[in-house]
């Protein structure tokens, strides 16, 4: 059973039973993404790095090793 037949049998249980629909797959999945992107950077906050542009400065200083 994939996740729409699951998401099917639920909305039929619910809807039998009174109760909201719940959400369809994949839905959450940009709050999920960008929760843990959130947490990444409050994480480098508190060990003093810097919480964005990491990824283009070790980028940097992999192509041109004398710029920083």
């Amino acid at each position: 059973m994939n996740a729409l037949h699951q998401h099917l049998l639920d909305s039929y249980r619910a809807a039998r039973n009174g109760e909201p629909a719940p959400p369809v797959p994949g839905a959450q999945d940009v709050a999920a993404l960008r929760a843990a992107r959130d947490h990444r950077r409050f994480e480098a906050v508190l060990a003093g790095r810097p919480a964005t542009g990491r990824l283009r400065l070790a980028l940097r200083r992999w192509l041109r090793p004398g710029a920083c």
